[in-house]
This record gives C-alpha cells, sequence and structure tokens, in this order.
C-alpha cells in the first residue's frame, strides 16, 4: 500500500491512459459493430459469413495484432493509435453478435406495426428496434469492455505505457505493492466501464424502469 501512495501520480496517469486505451474502442467498435450487425440481421444469406468473420477476427493473439498495425497503418510501433484501432477489432468482433441478437430479440408485431403505422425502414430501427435491442446489445459492450481493459495490459510489450506497465516492471523487480497497483487498478477500471455501460442501459430504456416501479 505504501508504494502505491508514493507513486499515486504515476498511477493515476497510467489509469487515465488505459481507460482511454480501452474506452475509445468502445465507441469506435459499438458505431461498425452496428450498421454491420443490422446487415447481417436484415439479409439472412450474410449473417452467417458476418459472424464467423468476427468470430477468426477475435481468434488472432493481440500481441501479433498490435504489432501488425504499424506495418497496415503505417504508424510508429509505439503510437498509441495501434492499439486504439486493434481494441476496435476486437470489440467489433465482440459486438456483432451482440447487435444480431439484439434485433432478432424485437417482436415481429412490433416490427410490422411500426411499417404499419408509417415508419420508414431508418426510422423504425432508431425508433424502434433499435431502443429494444439496448439490453442485449449492452450486456455484449460490457463483455467487450472487461475484454479491452485486460487485453490492453499486452500492450505493455510493445512499449505503449498503460497500467500494464506496472504489472510488467513489478514482476520483473518483485515489488509486490507495484503488482498489486496495476491488479487492482485494471479490476477498478473494468467495474467503473461495467458501472457506467449500466447506468446507460438504464437511462436509455426508461420503460424498464417503470415496468420494474410498477411490479415494486
Amino acid at each position: 500500500m505504501s508504494w502505491i501512495l508514493d507513486h499515486l501520480d504515476d498511477v493515476l496517469s497510467l489509469t487515465l491512459r488505459h481507460t482511454w486505451l480501452s474506452g475509445l474502442p468502445l465507441v469506435l467498435g459499438l458505431l461498425v459493430a452496428l450498421p454491420l450487425g443490422w446487415l447481417a440481421h436484415r439479409i439472412p444469406r450474410l449473417r452467417g459469413g458476418v459472424i464467423v468473420a468476427a468470430g477468426l477476427l477475435y481468434t488472432v493473439p493481440s500481441l501479433a495484432l498490435f504489432v501488425l498495425m504499424p506495418l497496415v497503418l503505417g504508424t510508429g510501433i509505439l503510437d498509441p493509435v495501434n492499439v486504439v484501432v486493434a481494441m476496435t477489432i476486437y470489440t467489433v468482433a465482440l459486438l456483432v453478435r451482440s447487435v444480431v441478437d439484439g434485433l432478432g430479440s424485437v417482436p415481429e408485431e412490433v416490427e410490422r406495426s411500426a411499417t404499419a403505422m408509417g415508419y420508414t425502414p431508418l426510422r423504425r430501427f432508431f425508433g424502434v428496434e433499435l431502443p429494444l435491442a439496448v439490453p442485449v446489445i449492452a450486456a455484449g459492450l460490457r463483455v467487450a469492455a472487461v475484454s479491452n481493459v485486460s487485453i490492453v495490459s499486452i500492450a505493455s510489450l510493445i512499449g505503449v505505457s498503460q497500467l500494464g506497465d506496472l504489472l510488467v516492471d513489478g514482476y520483473n523487480r518483485a515489488i509486490g505493492g507495484e503488482l498489486l497497483a496495476g491488479i487492482a487498478g485494471c479490476i477498478l477500471l473494468a467495474l467503473v466501464l461495467d458501472i457506467a455501460i449500466r447506468l446507460l442501459e438504464r437511462a436509455l430504456t426508461p420503460w424498464r424502469r417503470a415496468r420494474e416501479g410498477s411490479a415494486a
């Protein structure tokens, strides 16, 4: 504990970098996964291929992907953009199935009713289907958040600083306090992101709050 207090500024700085490297890909990945998931949901013949391709992307070893990014993007090996892009790919790989499942959970009669009321496909997607799919998509987003926090720590091996630095340095130098700071930081960050996603889900689904209130 004394090591953490003595190096609190460093721990906070690394935590902020870890948050950015983990959180930004969640937003970018969701923006990419939504149209891909919608296409896979609307065009059945694409569904299997899209889901399989997403699953294959997630099997690529993270360290190999981090090293490959500079060759693809033309960036420096130490550029944090490499990690952001790699984590966005992993996020898309996890979220595509969640988007497909979430849209598939919307009752057909609800879709037909919206169409009968004059909703265009785009308006129906944003006004009816997507809001009803939020709980399923949020569940996938929570899994992706925990996964991102874990995988980002590996980026220390290619020189991109974040909480993984504490794990690597603490292990190499046998500093228990530093190891503890790295482990605790990752766990707390994952919990914070999970809570933030839960709160956002709750804000976007007011009808569920009303249902819970009436049930109580």
